[in-house]
């Protein structure tokens, strides 16, 4: 079974840790196992810029590289310990629990759904606590 992914032109695509962009619109059949994260999953360094999103960028670095990925285990350990103790909703613990079995099985490219939940619900609670400071 294959995997049909269409970019639009210019957009960013991993594929085994190498880093691609489409040049005009562009359409990919991928036919064997590989890792792959499309446009809106890539995330720069530069965009880790809060606990959620240093977590996603953790984990999509121990995706991206199966062969490293036990390097980015004590961060990504860190990272997910620090956002429970910070979490005031069960809701936002039990996905950061989902998260923490999901990468002790090596699903990592599921753990970033839950990555992405959390970096959601941390947008929120981060524009709540701006509304109530002002």
């Amino acid at each position: 079974m294959s995997l049909r992914i269409s970019l639009r032109d210019g957009e960013p695509m991993i594929i085994n840790g190498a880093l691609l962009r489409s040049v005009g619109r562009t359409d990919l059949s991928i036919e064997n196992s590989v890792t792959v994260l499309r446009g809106r999953e890539v995330m720069a360094p530069e965009e880790a810029t809060t606990p959620a999103r240093r977590l996603y960028y953790a984990c999509m670095l121990a995706y991206i590289d199966p062969a490293g990925a036990a390097v980015h285990h004590p961060e990504i350990i860190d990272y997910v310990s620090a956002l429970i103790d910070a979490l005031e909703s069960h809701e936002a613990k039990a996905v950061c629990a989902a998260f923490a079995r999901k990468v002790a099985c090596g699903d990592f490219y599921r753990a970033l759904a839950d990555c992405r939940t959390l970096i959601t619900y941390e947008a929120v609670a981060l524009g709540r606590t701006e509304c109530d400071a002002a």
